[in-house]
C-alpha cells in the first residue's frame, strides 16, 4: 500500500507553469491524461500529478522554504537521462541548481540534478543507481 496516489500542485500561472511543468513532465515519461481551463493532469507508473491554478494568490512565486512543499524528487533514468534534462532545462523554463556540485550535491554515491523553475518549484531528478542493474 506505500505510495503516493497523486499529488497536486497549486500554481500562481498555468499557463507559464504548464508549459514548464509539461516539459519537465514528458521528459520524465509522464503523459497528460487531461486537461480543463484552471488545471491538467499527468500520470506515470499508476501515480498522477495535478496542475491546477490557485485561486488564492499571496504572490507570484512558491517559497519552498516557508512550511509546506520543499521539493518533488522524480526518478530520473539513467545518468546520461538526468544529464540530457539538465543540459536541456535552461531552454525550457528551468535553471540548474547547486551547478558547482552536480551531479553529487546529495553526496558522492547519489547522481542527481536540481532545478527550479520561475514560479520558484524546485525539483530533484535522480539517476538510478548503476550498482542496483542485474
Amino acid at each position: 500500500m506505500a505510495g503516493f496516489h497523486h499529488i497536486e500542485l497549486w500554481v500562481a500561472d498555468l499557463e507559464t507553469g504548464g508549459r514548464e511543468w509539461a516539459w519537465l513532465l514528458t521528459e520524465l515519461g509522464f503523459t497528460r491524461e487531461s486537461t480543463w481551463p484552471e488545471g491538467e493532469s499527468w500520470s506515470a507508473a499508476g501515480s498522477y500529478l495535478t496542475l491546477t491554478g490557485s485561486p488564492n494568490l499571496h504572490g507570484d512565486t512558491h517559497d519552498r522554504r516557508r512550511p509546506g512543499l520543499n521539493h518533488l524528487a522524480f526518478h530520473g533514468g539513467s545518468r546520461e537521462d538526468v544529464d540530457r534534462i539538465m543540459t536541456d532545462a535552461a531552454d525550457n523554463g528551468w535553471r540548474a541548481l547547486y551547478a558547482d556540485r552536480y551531479p553529487h550535491a546529495g553526496g558522492p554515491d547519489h547522481y542527481a540534478g536540481w532545478l527550479e523553475n520561475t514560479a520558484g518549484f524546485k525539483v530533484e531528478i535522480v539517476a538510478e543507481d548503476p550498482r542496483a542493474q542485474n
